[in-house]
């Protein structure tokens, strides 16, 4: 009996098969995953293969995860991955609010940063009213602003700026992110009918001291250096202001 013939056909590669990722994406991802805080991306470079296009690497990473639950942010010029905005309320823990950010803070730390490098002294001539020693410590225990230098003027009042928890606390890129005068008449901010000539500035991003800055000293005492001088500290307005800091 003649034995039936077999037939064996090649299958051909099915066209819906996952193809392989690059490499240096996965090692990317892993190094942002792993880290705790945001990579730059001279840090990243250091770890990848000789040859990566780095910059080009993370942003195919970036445009990857765009449309997942988490994305690859960049967050004072360093790299993280971030719950998908639409989605943090997911994050989200029902717990007693112990402090807000009082009236006074919250326009401080917005001449801050708007205005850095900047003294207690010139923020209270941009508010019209007393700053009191209370409201700079809350925004210092926050971690947004820091102490940058010490103006080179008779007493030498320290000089403030933001910090890169402050970018990263208000999903800031750079400060240059900061919205600007026709954004902030938009949200209803800042009155339409404004004097003739006023501007918003544009706060530079350079972390370098100015010419009017002297670095600061170690053993600066922040505590004494912000006390008010002289004691007790006033509580009546400069000038036009309305009163002075409830803290």
């Amino acid at each position: 009996m003649a034995l039936a013939e077999v037939r064996v056909e090649e299958v051909e590669p099915m066209d819906n098969e996952p193809q392989a990722r690059p490499e240096e994406l996965r090692l990317l991802e892993a190094l942002l995953f792993a880290s705790s805080e945001p990579l730059d991306t001279a840090t990243l470079a250091k770890r990848m293969p000789d040859g990566v296009d780095v910059k080009a690497a993370l942003a195919q990473l970036q445009a990857e995860y765009a449309t997942r639950g988490v994305n690859l942010v960049r967050v004072a010029n360093k790299w993280t991955f971030r719950t998908a905005g639409d989605l943090a309320w997911l994050m989200t823990r029902e717990s007693t609010e112990t402090r807000r950010l009082s009236r006074a803070a919250i326009e401080v730390l917005a001449i801050i940063a708007y205005h850095q490098p900047v003294t207690r002294a010139e923020i209270e001539e941009i508010r019209g009213v007393v700053t009191s020693k209370g409201t700079l410590d809350v925004l210092l225990e926050t971690g947004w602003i820091k102490p940058r230098g010490r103006r080179k003027t008779p007493g030498r009042p320290l000089t403030f700026g933001t910090t890169e928890d402050f970018l990263s606390q208000f999903t800031l890129e750079q400060l240059g992110d900061l919205p600007g005068l026709e954004e902030l008449k938009g949200t209803g901010l800042l009155d339409s009918r404004l004097p003739t000539g006023f501007s918003v500035p544009t706060p530079s991003d350079d972390p370098a001291l100015r010419e009017d800055e002297d670095p600061l000293e170690p053993g600066d005492d922040l505590d004494l250096a912000l006390a008010p001088a002289p004691e007790p500290e006033p509580e009546t307005p400069q000038g036009g202001g309305e009163g002075s800091d409830e803290g």
